[in-house]
């Protein structure tokens, strides 16, 4: 069986430990990178079941090493640390491809339940990739098209690039057309877990996502607010499912 290795690049000597302290029961490696340039090594030359990226490094900063990992690397997930007050970073990790982020300083609990719901929805994409039949079938909501067993977005005859979290968050949305959904529903059924406070998690990514699929992201007429409550898919938006 393939190892499960999660790389941990974070130039704090004591939130690395108990990190990695933390995190041991859950892989059978972890590596710590003190240093951007390390990390940058260790980041596109392994492969990792999990990167956890500190934004706030020495040498190349945790978004350049993201960048580079999205860029150069076969999917692979990535948890960016950052502070309470740098919300543009983690709004600039998020848009670079960052599957999740928490905020120093963290619950030690929550960062286990983020890394435990990281690796459940990567064996569940594993389980469903491209070589098995997803039985869920394709989805096509008017002019957008999404294909589980590709893990693919179609708009028209344009292809469009989702991150894993982006693309799971869509897809749940596309097969509940009507239904409205609070943030905490959200955070529970597609990042597998909830907790309050980050509510912004979801706002960030329903904002990326009308970025990608609106015609007007600022007049949205796919993902729609409900204000007061939180989002639906429109259900004025003919939706058809490929049965398999």
């Amino acid at each position: 069986m393939k190892k499960r290795r999660i790389l941990l690049v974070e130039d704090e000597q004591d939130i690395a430990e108990l990190v990695a302290l933390h995190l041991n029961d859950l892989c059978d490696e972890i590596v710590v990178a003190r240093d951007g340039h390390e990390g940058m090594r260790l980041a596109t030359s392994g492969s990792w079941a999990l990167t956890i990226l500190d934004l706030r490094l020495p040498g190349p900063d945790g978004l350049e090493i993201c960048r580079a990992i999205r860029r150069d690397r076969p999917y692979q997930p990535i948890l960016i640390l950052t502070s309470k007050s740098a919300e543009l970073d983690r709004v600039l990790g998020l848009e670079t491809g960052a599957d999740d982020y928490l905020t120093k300083p963290f619950s030690v609990l929550e960062l286990v339940a983020r890394v435990r719901a990281i690796f459940r929805r990567v064996e569940n994409m594993q389980q469903h990739s491209p070589q098995q039949t997803d039985p869920r079938g394709e989805v096509r909501a008017g002019n957008l098209t999404v294909d589980p067993s590709r893990r693919e977005v179609m708009l028209g005859d344009r292809q469009i690039d989702l991150t894993a979290r982006e693309f799971d968050l869509l897809d749940y949305f596309v097969r509940n057309p009507g239904r409205v959904f609070r943030r905490a529903d959200l955070l529970d059924k597609v990042w597998g877990y909830g907790h309050q406070g980050y509510e912004h998690t979801v706002n960030s990514h329903i904002n990326r996502l009308r970025a990608k699929i609106e015609d007007d992201p600022s007049n949205p007429e796919l993902i729609v607010t409900v204000w007061g409550v939180g989002y639906k898919f429109a259900d004025n938006a003919p939706v058809a499912v490929s049965t398999l």
